[in-house]
């Protein structure tokens, strides 16, 4: 179980053990996973139904393949929590947010101010995303 330091979600926190992508399609019964970089998020696509948790695994923060696993589930429909962990930075926290992520638990705790600043810092997107339904900026600037 790792320490969740940041989490925006009104239900409760998901404690279940995650197992790897490979062991969880070879369950019947398990609902949470935990996603490495090699693994392919689309993997978990036919079971998304019965996950409560899916954790992404950030083994360095150059390693960014996991926000291409968050953005596949959400588009996908997953609706469960979305945990980032281990080498998380202050740069990376709104991004991830965008993508989908909604728990987050760095392995080295981060400075709660600077997170909150983080969360919050661009009022205006260039992407829209199936997450928080805010329109591009280019959508404000040119409507329909």
């Amino acid at each position: 179980m790792v320490d969740v330091q940041f989490r925006f979600r009104d239900d409760e926190a998901v404690n279940d053990p995650a197992v790897t992508v490979s062991a969880f399609t070879e369950q019947s019964n398990a609902t949470a996973v935990r996603i490495e970089p090699s693994d392919d998020a689309r993997d978990l696509l036919p079971s998304l139904d019965r996950l409560a948790l899916v954790e992404v695994a950030f083994p360095a923060w150059t390693d960014g393949r996991g926000y291409s696993s968050a953005r596949i589930l959400r588009e996908a429909g997953y609706t469960g929590e979305l945990r980032a962990t281990g080498d998380l930075v202050i740069d990376m926290l709104h991004h991830m947010r965008r993508c989908g992520f909604d728990a987050f638990a760095p392995e080295k705790p981060l400075n709660t101010s600077d997170a909150e600043a983080a969360f919050a810092r661009w009022e205006n997107v260039y992407q829209a995303t199936v997450v928080d339904g805010r329109p591009p900026i280019w959508a404000k600037r040119h409507p329909a």
